[in-house]
């Protein structure tokens, strides 16, 4: 392993007081096979709760020699998207989605630069009020009182939580965020068939002129309610390859087509005797960004800066705590977690809807945790850009030819690698193991920035 667990064992000391270790952490460090484990840490790139996998790999080449082998036992990372889960893995994610983003905007892995010349714009659409909750509002350059009279501070617990819960309309909040995807869905088609008419087209005629594309992340606010932050791209007719659209369709007709059809669309709630239909419609507030040519000077949004907010967005949780980033197993199971009264309320709303027959279809209380949101965090529709299949892909082809290289064999050889692991655990033994593997993430996340790898991380932050 050469010096880099040394280099581990010497970082672990700094982070201890007077560079007295605990003893449980001397006794991990004391092993004889803390080096193994080091660097099992090391591979799952710090990972809190890694899955732990026996088994062994074999490659091949094409006759079927064996070239290499290994077998026992690994890390690997838990994958979670969420910060507040597991901080490597999601820095990890963040990279992956900033390069997926990126590569939509100007070009790259697949796609090519000339849709950097294309139309695009960043879009947020919100959620719709369901009663006056605590604010910061924002006029004439500083902040000022909310309605409850308090100039709140930015860390202010109360920020997002309704002034009056008894007559907050929780009902209506956990139904419409179970319905976002599905307006989400009537939006883009509204979009294209008022572009249609605008460009004096009928609906099925617009793509022989134009296609668009878009990449999307849901966003938790305060108050619990998803947003949907989008980048909206134009192509012409052959999609990103091929020309670019016409002319008449600018930025402007593109901002007001989008706020119209976000006006436009409505879906309505299943019936129910105990709380009606529900019209669910976007919130009045809806922004729409023209974002810069790649090859324009200009201030504004440009391609580096959309990426790293929409990277950023795509790692959140629900803003709550760790301990809602797991599904519900029950109602009592709400009242134990340490979230505020508000979010407690949202779920105990989603738990109530999901034991009635009308709403069994909505899966309320499989995704009670998520405030009743039951869509994907980042979608994309397929035109856009490239896949984090591909991209993950890529990432495994570059580690074979890196074994390749080192092996000595010639590319002209292929190669095939043949696995056979079965899962024994998740998480680490004890707790010391995983303080140490948090140490290492520490480390990992700061070799990524000073690699300049956190491009996805931290933009916009």
């Amino acid at each position: 392993m050469g010096a880099a667990p040394m280099g581990f064992r010497e970082l672990v000391s700094a982070y201890t007081e007077f560079g007295d270790l605990d003893p449980a952490l001397a006794h991990v460090l004391a092993r004889g096979d803390f080096d193994t484990w080091a660097g099992k840490v090391r591979a799952a790139r710090g990972c809190v709760k890694p899955v732990r996998m026996s088994g062994s790999s074999t490659l091949v080449d094409g006759a079927g020699t064996v070239v290499s082998e290994f077998s026992g036992s690994v890390f690997v990372p838990c994958k979670n998207r969420r910060a507040s889960v597991c901080e490597s893995c999601s820095a990890h994610y963040a990279h992956d989605t900033f390069h997926l983003i990126r590569a939509g905007l100007s070009g790259g892995k697949g796609v090519p630069e000339t849709v950097g010349g294309h139309l695009r714009v960043f879009a947020t659409l919100t959620a719709p009020s369901f009663g006056k909750v605590h604010s910061r509002p924002f006029r004439g350059g500083a902040f000022r009182r909310c309605s409850c009279g308090v100039l709140h501070s930015q860390y202010d617990d109360a920020l997002g939580t309704p002034l009056d819960p008894t007559t907050y309309d929780y009902v209506g909040s956990v139904l419409w965020q179970a319905h976002a995807g599905e307006l989400w869905r009537r939006f883009t088609i509204a979009v294209n068939r008022k572009l249609a008419r605008a460009l004096g087209l009928r609906p099925t005629e617009l793509r022989e002129v134009m296609r668009l594309s878009y990449a999307k992340v849901a966003e938790y606010q305060r108050r619990g309610l998803i947003h949907f932050h989008a980048v909206v791209r134009i192509d012409g007719a052959d999609g990103p390859a091929g020309p670019p659209p016409p002319a008449e369709v600018t930025d402007a007709l593109l901002t007001a087509v989008i706020q119209d059809a976000a006006a436009s669309v409505v879906v309505y709630s299943p019936e129910s005797a105990a709380t009606g239909v529900r019209d669910l419609t976007w919130g009045d507030q809806v922004d729409v960004e023209t974002i810069a040519a790649s090859r324009d000077d200009s201030a504004g949004w440009r391609d580096q800066r959309v990426a790293g907010y929409v990277a950023k967005y795509a790692t959140k949780g629900t803003r709550l705590t760790e301990g809602s980033d797991f599904r519900i197993r029950s109602a009592e199971h709400i009242e134990q977690l340490a979230i505020s009264e508000h979010h407690k309320q949202l779920m105990r709303t989603a738990w109530r809807l999901g034991g009635m027959e009308e709403f069994k279809d909505l899966n309320l209380r499989k995704w009670a945790h998520m405030l009743g949101f039951r869509g994907h965090f980042l979608t994309k529709s397929r035109r856009y850009s490239t896949t984090f299949g591909q991209i993950r892909r890529t990432r495994t082809e570059y580690r074979l030819d890196q074994e390749r290289e080192a092996l000595g064999i010639a590319d002209a050889v292929a190669l095939h690698a043949v696995n056979d692991w079965a899962m024994t655990g998740i998480g680490y033994h004890n707790e010391a193991e995983r303080r140490l593997a948090a140490v290492f993430s520490e480390l990992h996340l700061a070799h990524r920035k000073l690699d300049g790898q956190d491009d996805g991380a931290d933009h916009g932050r």
